[in-house]
């Protein structure tokens, strides 16, 4: 039987009972039409998930007993993936969450780059965009089984990614100038750049290079960005993840 899930964060926890706030509590109730005494799954977004039982259900809430600690519907990664894409318009940043997400990525960064499709207008756009992204990161982890919910940052100029970039592989992902992805040494922690449509600087090439990035070229075709972003995702989950 499929589990029906739901997301709950660690301050919803208290002794042996659960919270669910409104959007959660509503789905229960008005979606799935789950009554008191039915079986639920909650999980943290931390990597914990929780098998309960609906006690009661209110307008905007519903509490649920926590009955016994179980294993995620889905195991993560060994892989920590950091994956930092260029900013990019439309729904395509959408795309590149949600997919990142199904494939096991840890964290989501939009870069600000030179050639980035979009330009933020200011910080309360930037706020809208990131809460909109980490939605859709709650609702893949849900959808995929994951009890663990990416972070999706706020947006970062290259230049201040790059300077803040230090542990495990490093790795750019560029149209021209690059290696096979074969060639990089394997790691269980891994930074990955990927640019706009309208590729990277070359200013931003050697910027990478001088902060120890390896310029990796994918194959003789040219991909849209998202999906490149989505491309370096799954390969490097197969050859440094679970994706076998």
């Amino acid at each position: 039987m499929t589990r029906r899930r739901f997301y709950a964060p660690p301050s919803a926890f208290a002794d042996q009972t659960i919270t669910l706030a409104a959007d959660e509590a509503r789905h229960l109730r008005d979606v799935l039409r789950l009554k008191t005494g039915d079986e639920v799954y909650v999980f943290n977004g931390v990597g914990r998930e929780f098998r309960c039982t609906v006690s009661s259900t209110r307008r905007d809430s519903a509490e649920l007993r926590i009955d016994a600690e179980v294993e995620p519907a889905k195991p993560e990664s060994q892989l920590q993936l950091n994956l930092c894409v260029a900013l990019l318009k439309g729904e395509k940043f959408d795309l590149v969450v949600q997919k990142a997400t199904e494939l096991g990525v840890t964290k989501v960064v939009p870069l600000i780059t030179r050639h980035a499709d979009i330009h933020l207008r200011d910080e309360a756009d930037a706020t809208k965009r990131v809460a909109r992204w980490q939605r859709i990161a709650l609702e893949a982890a849900k959808q995929s089984g994951r009890a663990f919910v990416p972070e999706v940052s706020a947006p970062v100029a290259f230049d201040s990614l790059l300077a803040s970039s230090r542990d495990g592989l490093r790795v750019m992902f560029s149209e021209r100038g690059g290696a096979a992805l074969g060639s990089v040494t394997p790691s269980q922690i891994v930074t990955a750049l990927v640019g706009s449509e309208g590729g990277w600087s070359d200013e931003e090439i050697e910027q990478a290079k001088v902060h120890d990035f390896h310029i990796v070229t994918l194959g003789g075709r040219v991909l849209r960005a998202e999906t490149a972003a989505i491309t370096v995702t799954a390969l490097l989950q197969h050859l440094f993840g679970d994706l076998r």
